[in-house]
């Protein structure tokens, strides 16, 4: 694919363990490149093939869910000689600052849930459900960052899923205990199994809590 568009005003936005992301511009629209890093711990021929598994697999989850009816970033260019995708940059708020500052959080809440639920539906499995995941644009939620997701039936990885969201929920808002209420409501409502992914959430805070 031809990468000849990028225009050199790239700026690192984030540097993770696994891969750096950077702002710029691709045919003169604004836009977000992940780069999965190389690790020199690896054989060099088994590193450049898990990193571009991992980069097929994160588009790929991308685009199931938006057929699940879930907002991500379109992917506008994925190449798979430096295991990185281009995608739309999205302007907004993310879901950690919405539920914080926002009077109607209430109901974005109940709209995560409800998302999530979709995935869940689809056997899409985030892995990193964090309101910093989340953006909002108006009310629709935009879920980004699907590196540790993956396809499975599994009611405990989508009970670990939703777990994960609890936690991040009760941590950073803990003066609106009865968000994670909401999303469970918005949840149930999209997704026939949610009563049974809820039920793990308990069996995971059980087993948290005896550890």
């Amino acid at each position: 694919m031809n990468h000849d568009c990028h225009e050199a005003s790239d700026e690192v936005i984030a540097r993770g363990a696994e891969a750096i992301i950077r702002r710029g511009a691709w045919h003169s629209r604004p836009v977000v490149t992940k780069e999965r890093i190389s690790k020199a711990y690896r054989a060099r021929e088994l590193d450049h093939r898990l990193r571009g598994a991992r980069t097929r697999s994160e588009a790929l989850l991308m685009a199931q869910a938006r057929r699940a009816g879930v907002r991500t970033p379109y992917i506008f260019d994925i190449d798979m000689a430096s295991c990185t995708i281009t995608m739309e940059f999205l302007e907004g708020i993310t879901a950690k600052a919405a539920l914080q500052d926002l009077p109607n959080r209430m109901e974005l809440a109940r709209i995560i849930g409800s998302r999530v639920g979709r995935l869940h539906r689809a056997d899409i499995v985030h892995g990193d459900l964090t309101t910093s995941n989340i953006i909002f644009r108006g009310q629709e939620p935009c879920f980004i960052d699907f590196g540790l997701g993956e396809k499975s039936r599994e009611i405990e990885k989508k009970g670990v899923d939703l777990h994960l969201l609890k936690e991040g929920l009760s941590s950073a808002h803990s003066e609106f205990m009865e968000l994670f209420d909401a999303v469970a409501c918005g949840y149930v409502e999209e997704y026939p199994e949610g009563e049974r992914v809820l039920s793990q959430v308990g069996e995971i805070e059980k087993r948290g809590r005896y550890n």
